[in-house]
């Protein structure tokens, strides 16, 4: 009986734990949207993408039972942050401190270098820094099983609700125009390379897949903002 009694015990405080490690991450993007503000399109929209994140996170938190929905309420209010940095960067100030690595992001690498692609007369762009044609920031995940690096792009093309024409021409398609070596120079964009990446996406599928038999089956009613797409398999988060 002792044995049920402190395994109890451990699990409340794990469940604890998480709450109170989500619920910093949560308060500290809080903190930073309240005393960030630009009028640059590059920033207006990554404190946009923040906000909806921000929002996300307080209704997972709100909701929450188990360390992995407070896990995921965690991941949230990270990706959050990551949209914070970026929106520092594009104000032209210190980002602040690293940010723990990112679930969604694993091994999907940096863009490096400026890129521009024509998919079926569309023009589509990717750049390391924020410019006027590249307002659009991506905290790196992966798109339909596709490793896509972190970056500012020209539309946010991985997002479910598609825009000028990319519906028609594909998410894939897309990602291989930008990113594939068989479309441009074989050392283009990855920092841990296009094809590690992919190959590592069968390992995060295989956790996935696990999630689905516990606590991850709860996850489609955690979904906010972009949650639901870019994180793994999970929808927009991370994509």
């Amino acid at each position: 009986m002792w044995w049920q009694i402190g395994g109890k015990k451990r699990r409340e405080q794990q469940l604890a734990d998480a709450r109170a490690e989500a619920q910093r991450w949560y308060e500290r993007l809080g903190g930073q949207l309240m005393n960030l503000h630009g009028d640059e399109p590059a920033v207006k929209q990554a404190l946009a993408d923040a906000g909806e994140r921000y929002n996300a996170a307080g209704s997972q938190l709100e909701r929450a039972a188990s360390v992995t929905q407070y896990e995921l309420a965690r991941e949230t209010a990270l990706e959050g942050l990551a949209y914070i940095r970026a929106a520092r960067t594009a104000l032209g100030i210190d980002p602040g401190p690293a940010l723990p690595p990112l679930a969604a992001a694993r091994a999907t690498g940096q863009i490096t270098k400026p890129r521009e692609v024509e998919v079926q007369g569309h023009t589509y762009r990717a750049s390391p820094d924020p410019r006027n044609d590249t307002p659009y920031y991506y905290p790196g995940g992966r798109v339909q099983g596709r490793p896509v690096p972190a970056g500012w792009y020209s539309e946010p093309w991985w997002k479910t609700a598609l825009v000028a024409g990319a519906g028609a021409v594909g998410t894939l398609l897309i990602v291989d125009a930008l990113f594939s070596p068989a479309w441009g120079d074989p050392g283009y964009g990855f920092d841990a390379g296009y094809q590690e990446g992919f190959a590592d996406g069968a390992d995060y599928a295989d956790v996935e897949q696990a999630g689905d038999q516990g606590d991850y089956a709860d996850m489609g009613d955690f979904g906010g903002g972009d949650f639901g797409g870019d994180f793994g398999g999970f929808g927009d988060f991370g994509g």
